[in-house]
């Protein structure tokens, strides 16, 4: 993330970050970098859901450009940098992944494959919706306070 130059595309069921993740994501935008995320619709987890929207809240308000999948509940886990580097695996875009679960991913600097995924990829945002900062300003009180309740827990989510 610290390294790109031009794009950090992410996809995951799972976008529960930490502060440094936030801060590298934002970083990367004022730098000139086309961040965007693409997340499900539909949370398969009221908890994760709650959690994660407090993490994209924020990253709109700082340019991250967040997408919701539409079609189906999504579960791909790819990032994408730059035209030469991908990255597809089990890890999920959260602390869980990171830190405390066993995953395991490919990390390919092939830009033909680049390319191929960026081509999927560009297909799965046809069918998204992109979130605006706007989206949030009418969430009633209760709901960003269970937005911020649930990410107390998301070292551990």
């Amino acid at each position: 993330i610290n390294n790109a130059k031009k794009r950090i595309w992410i996809t995951s069921p799972y976008f529960v970050l930490d502060k440094s993740i936030v801060s590298a994501l934002t970083l990367a935008v004022l730098r000139g970098v086309d961040v965007r995320v693409l997340l499900p619709e539909k949370f398969d987890s009221r908890l994760i859901q709650f959690a994660s929207e407090s993490y994209i809240e924020e990253c709109l308000k700082y340019g991250v450009k967040i997408y919701r999948y539409t079609p189906a509940f999504m579960h791909q886990k790819v990032v994408l940098v730059d035209e030469d580097k991908t990255v597809i695996g089990t890890a999920n875009f959260d602390n869980r992944s990171f830190h405390l679960n066993f995953e395991i991913s490919i990390f390919s600097i092939s830009h033909r494959f680049t390319a191929e995924v960026e081509e999927m990829l560009s297909e799965d945002f046809m069918h998204s919706y992109e979130m605006k900062p706007i989206d949030f300003e009418n969430t009633p009180f209760y709901k960003r306070f269970l937005y911020r309740l649930a990410s107390l827990f998301s070292p551990v989510l």
